[in-house]
């Protein structure tokens, strides 16, 4: 059974479906929970890319929606690491100091995290990051669509920086050899594609091509000897990696 650790239980803004609640859709939840006596937490790993989606500020899918506290991620959005909770409700932050040293998130050196939040918040850099990230999962998206290619199957809406597709067998280990993503539900064949900051139109161009080839000429495999994209030392790494 693939693990699930890492899956919250509700996700406002950007999920990890690569889709996105609506503002009345968080206000909803807002108001359940907050009717049964707990507190909303909004995790913000891709909140910047549900900012440039739903062409809102955070403050209002957060604050004016009834969010009480959100986590802020930079580690998605270009940081080599860092998110900063926010507390929107400062009667809900009891403890959250002693929580934050108790589950040893006090970094010695919390500077070099703070400067790049610093660097992240200045002059809209982390929605000009976040815009870019889900242009290139629309053009992924649109360019395969258009071409309407036999056995791929697109499994979720793509709103965000994700692009979710199922692929007939061997096709998702083909195009492994080349460029690195993971299998999202391996029993149905479904895979996820993720694009970043960083992630450039030829290299939507080229990993559209790729998959084109990998479903018309089944036959088509990198050529042996090549250096493949995983194991350049390049940012490329990341371009279609969480």
């Amino acid at each position: 059974m693939r693990s699930r650790s890492h899956a919250p239980r509700r996700r406002p803004g950007a999920a990890r479906l690569g889709t996105l609640y609506s503002v009345d859709e968080i206000a909803a939840i807002a108001d359940h929970v907050h009717a049964k006596g707990m507190r909303l937490h909004l995790d913000g790993a891709r909140i910047s890319n549900a900012a440039a989606a739903l062409g809102l500020t955070f403050g209002e899918f957060t604050t004016e929606a009834g969010v009480d506290i959100v986590s802020f991620g930079g580690t998605k959005n270009g940081l080599l690491y860092g998110e900063a909770i926010v507390v929107l409700d400062p009667s809900a932050s009891d403890g959250l100091l002693f929580l934050r040293k108790l589950n040893t998130q006090l970094a010695s050196k919390m500077r070099f995290v703070s400067a790049q939040l610093i660097a992240l918040l200045t002059d809209d850099l982390y929605l000009r990051s976040a815009t870019h990230a889900n242009a290139m999962a629309a053009r992924l998206r649109g360019t395969l669509e258009a071409r309407d290619l036999p056995g791929l199957e697109f499994t979720q809406a793509t709103q965000g920086n994700a692009v979710f597709a199922a692929l007939p067998p061997g096709v998702a280990d083909s195009l492994r050899e080349r460029f690195r993503f993971y299998d999202w539900n391996a029993a149905n064949r479904e895979v996820r594609w993720l694009t970043a900051f960083d992630t450039t139109e030829e290299d939507v161009d080229e990993f559209s091509e790729a998959i084109a080839a990998a479903l018309t000429e089944p036959s088509a495999r990198p050529c042996e000897g090549r250096v493949s994209r995983s194991s350049r030392p390049t940012s490329q790494l990341r371009r279609f990696l969480e």
